[in-house]
C-alpha cells in the first residue's frame, strides 16, 4: 500500500490497537580544532571547499592518522552514557557510491566498536491529565545504548531548482567537502519498548538529555540547526500484546527536538493506517517535511551487507590503556542529571517545577541568572513569567531574547531594592529587549524609579484625598479596607511608581487611621 492509499489513523486510535517501538541514531559531530583523520580545521561556515586536503580529499597516496581527541572525546561520551570501554577495536571502510564522500567509502567502525551496552536514564512528562485533571507525576525511563562509534562525516550535497530541495527535480547539484572527514560519533539505541503513546515524547526527551549530556561534556556544541546534532529516528508498530516487532522505518536527518517527536507520532499514525487496511510496512528510509509535519519514502534501506564493511588497512588498530580511559572516567564533569537533583534541593523545588523550568527551556537561564546574584524564586519568575509570555507573542526561544542573565538579575536586584515594583521592572524589560541599554540605563533615560520620597509621595497623596472625599470619608471612620481606592489613585497620578507600601501609610496617617 502507497502513502498516497493510506489514510491516517488518529494516534490515540494507533495506540490502542498496536505497540510502537522506536530506536535512535543520533550522529554528533565532535569539536575538534581538526578533522578525524587529517590536520584540516572544522570551523563551520567557512567558504565551500576550503577546508580540505588530499586525505579528506580521498586524493591517491594519502594516509590517514586518527585523531587522538576524537578517541578521547568518544570516550567521555561513552563513560557518561555508562558504556563498556572497549580495550582493542579497530576502523572499517563503508563502501557506498554518493558524491557526497570523495573516496567513494567512509572510515567507520563496524563489528568493533569503540563503546558498548550502557544506559540513559530519562524522565518524560505525560501530557495527559490524570485523575481529576491534576498533572501526573514524571516518569523515569531507561534508554539503553547498544553501542558508540566513531567515525568521520559526510560532505555536504546541496541540490538547487526544484522545489523541495532534494535531488528529485533538481537543475544541478553542488557538494561542499568542508564536512567531509569531520570526527562523528554515532549513539545508537537498543529498541525502547513498552512506552505506548509516550512513544514521541520519549524519543524527544532522549534527544533533550543526550544533547545537554553532550553540551555538559564539552565535546560539541550540539547545534542542532548547523547539524552537529542530527536524529535518525527508527519507528515499527506490532499489534498490540502480540510481543513481536513490526518493520521499522528510519526518518533520517531530523535536525530539531519538535521534529523528532512529530516523526515518531506522523509515522504511528501512517503505519497503524497502513496495516489497518491490511498493507505491508515497507521497510525504508523517509524525509520529514517540516512545514507539513508529514514524512515521506526515500531509498528502500540498505543492510549491513549493502555496504561491503572490511578492515581499514591504512589504519591501526585502537587500545585505549586502562589507566587512560580511568583519568577520562575522572575528569567527568557534573552530569545533567546529577547537577538537576542538586538544584532541586538547593532550590527547594519539585519534580514538577523542574519539569517546567526543562520544558521552557528555562534552567540554564535560571541557574546564570542566581550565579549572577538573584534569587531561585525570583529567576523562576521573570523567566517562566515576562520573558516567558515574550518569547512566546515572537514564536522564539527564551534564550534567543535580547536580554541576558545578568540583566534580568539586575532587574530582580532593583525590585528587591525597592528601586522599581513588578509594574515598572516589566517596562524596564521592555527597554532593554528594545536595546536600550542596561536595566540601570532604562531606569535612567526614562525616569522609571519608585517614588518613595515622602515629599513627592504626600502630595500625591493629598491630591487623592481631596479628589476623594467620600471614600475618604470611609477611611476616616474606620473601613481602612477602602484605602486601596485611594492607593489607585495615588498610583495613577504617579504612573504606577510610587512606593505602595509607604503610599497607604501616609493614607492612613492623614486619615487618622495609622
Amino acid at each position: 500500500m502507497t502513502d498516497q492509499a493510506a489514510t491516517l489513523v488518529s494516534f490515540d486510535e494507533a495506540v490502542a490497537r498496536y505497540d510502537p517501538v522506536i530506536g535512535l541514531e543520533t550522529h554528533i559531530e565532535l569539536g575538534t580544532v581538526t578533522k578525524m583523520f587529517c590536520g584540516c580545521p572544522t570551523q563551520f561556515g567557512a567558504e565551500p571547499n576550503t577546508q580540505v586536503c588530499p586525505v579528506c580529499l580521498g586524493l591517491p597516496g594519502s594516509l590517514p592518522v586518527a585523531s587522538r581527541a576524537a578517541i578521547e572525546y568518544t570516550i567521555r561520551i561513552g563513560l557518561a552514557l555508562n558504556c563498556s570501554i572497549a580495550e582493542h577495536c579497530r576502523f572499517a571502510r563503508k563502501n557506498y557510491f554518493y558524491p557526497d564522500m570523495p573516496k567513494d567509502y567512509q572510515i567507520s567502525q563496524y563489528d568493533e566498536p569503540l563503546c558498548t551496552d550502557g544506559w540513559l536514564d530519562i524522565t518524560v512528562q505525560d501530557p495527559q491529565p490524570g485523575p481529576g485533571g491534576a498533572a501526573q507525576p514524571p516518569r523515569q525511563v531507561r534508554v539503553e545504548i547498544e553501542r558508540v562509534h566513531l567515525e568521520e562525516d559526510t560532505g555536504k550535497s546541496l541540490h538547487v531548482g526544484g522545489s523541495t530541495g532534494r535531488i528529485h527535480g533538481a537543475e544541478y547539484s553542488l557538494v561542499d567537502y568542508n564536512r567531509a572527514g569531520i570526527p562523528l560519533v554515532e549513539i545508537v539505541t537498543k529498541p525502547v519498548a513498552g512506552t505506548g503513546g509516550l512513544a514521541p515524547v520519549v524519543a524527544r526527551a532522549y534527544v533533550t538529555e543526550l544533547r545537554d549530556l553532550v553540551r555538559a561534556l564539552g565535546v560539541s556544541d550540539v547545534r542542532m540547526e548547523e547539524g552537529s546534532l542530527r536524529c535518525d529516528v527508527n519507528t515499527s508498530l506490532a499489534p498490540k500484546g502480540s510481543g513481536q516487532w513490526g518493520t521499522r522505518t528510519e526518518t533520517k536527518n531530523v535536525n530539531s527536538l519538535r521534529s523528532v517527536e512529530r516523526a515518531v507520532r506522523y509515522e504511528i499514525e501512517r503505519q497503524a493506517a497502513v496495516l489497518d487496511a491490511g498493507g505491508r510496512v515497507v521497510q525504508e528510509t523517509r524525509h520529514l517535511q517540516e512545514d507539513t509535519g508529514i514524512t515521506t519514502a526515500g531509498r528502500s534501506k540498505e543492510e549491513a551487507q549493502d555496504y561491503r564493511y572490511f578492515p581499514e588497512p591504512d589504519l591501526v588498530p585502537i587500545a585505549p590503556p586502562r589507566d587512560w580511559v580511568e583519568q577520562i572516567r575522572a575528569a567527568l564533569p557534573e552530569l545533567p542529571s546529577a547537577r538537576r537533583s542538586r538544584l532541586v534541593r538547593e532550590w527547594g523545588l519539585s519534580d514538577l517545577d523542574m519539569a517546567a523550568l526543562r520544558n521552557a527551556g528555562a534552567l540554564d537561564l535560571v541557574a546564570e541568572t542566581v550565579a549572577a546574584g538573584a534569587s531561585a524564586a525570583d529567576a523562576r519568575k521573570w523567566w517562566l513569567g515576562e520573558l516567558s509570555r515574550r518569547a512566546n507573542e515572537s514564536d522564539r526561544d527564551l534564550a534567543d531574547l535580547a536580554i541576558t542573565p545578568a540583566q534580568v538579575a539586575a532587574v530582580a536586584g532593583l525590585v528587591t531594592a525597592g528601586t522599581l515594583n513588578d509594574k515598572l521592572a516589566r517596562q524596564v524589560i521592555d527597554g532593554v529587549l528594545a536595546g536600550e541599554g542596561t536595566p540601570e540605563d532604562v531606569v535612567a533615560a526614562r525616569g522609571l524609579a519608585v517614588v518613595s520620597d515622602d515629599t513627592a509621595l504626600a502630595a500625591a497623596v493629598d491630591e487623592a484625598i481631596a479628589g476623594n472625599p467620600e471614600v475618604a470619608e470611609k477611611i476616616r471612620g474606620g473601613k481602612v479596607a477602602a484605602a486601596g481606592a485611594l492607593l489607585g489613585a495615588v498610583m495613577k497620578a504617579t504612573r504606577g511608581q510610587a512606593d505602595a507600601t509607604r503610599a497607604r501609610e501616609l493614607i492612613l496617617e492623614r486619615l487618622g487611621q495609622s
